[in-house]
């Protein structure tokens, strides 16, 4: 019961957080999508973003070969809406992801303690939680790029973005060393401590983008 009752105090703050932040952006979108529709000088792609951003949607990415997607004012309206949806999918998926995580790291704290019998649950919690992350990180990874440059300094999405390198090289390497459990069981220590500093990292990176 404590388990489940975690899990609501977590996603129900999240939900909540998320609704504030989302007030503000879609505020902020209307009057960024009104500018970009009313003045067709201001520049279309920033200087610099994701590379796996320009190979969809830099200037000669795979979608600038759809008439739909070609490097217009009108049409860079519409991809911001995309990038839009892509993240707002990408925060309810990484609450998803953070309670798989939780669940995961108690099923495989009691397999550790010997409970053998949840060897397959774990496998396929597994399973669940890697759809899910890999889905999560590619809602961003590969969303149109925004307009305006980064700010010079502190900001809370490059934190996140320093805690999305860290959780993703921890999610790597748990997956690698679980192929090599079996045969090694003293991976096991590095095994547990790439799992839980991914769910940190990754816990850390939802709770920062809120502020």
């Amino acid at each position: 019961m404590k388990f489940f009752y975690l899990l609501f105090v977590i996603v129900s703050v999240s939900i909540s957080l998320t609704a504030q932040n989302d007030t503000i952006s879609n505020k902020f979108d209307d009057d960024l999508l009104n500018d970009l529709s009313d003045n067709s000088e201001v520049q279309l792609l920033p200087d610099k973003f994701l590379v796996t951003q320009k190979i969809l949607w830099g200037q000669k990415g795979l979608m600038r070969n759809f008439k739909a997607f070609e490097l217009t004012p009108e049409n860079r309206t519409k991809e911001l809406k995309i990038r839009g949806y892509f993240f707002k999918t990408h925060q309810t998926l990484g609450m998803l992801t953070s309670a798989g995580m939780i669940a995961q790291g108690i099923i495989g704290t009691q397999l550790y303690n010997g409970k053998y019998q949840l060897r397959d649950l774990h496998e396929g919690v597994a399973t669940g939680v890697n759809i899910l992350y890999f889905t999560t990180a590619s809602l961003a990874l590969f969303a149109p790029p925004k307009i305006i440059p980064e700010h010079k300094g502190y900001s809370s999405i490059k934190i996140h973005r320093a805690l999305a390198i860290i959780h993703l090289s921890s999610m790597i390497a748990t997956n690698v060393l679980s192929f090599y459990l079996e045969d090694n069981p003293n991976l096991r220590p590095y095994h547990r401590a790439a799992a839980f500093t991914a769910f940190g990292s990754f816990l850390a990176a939802e709770i920062i983008i809120k502020f």
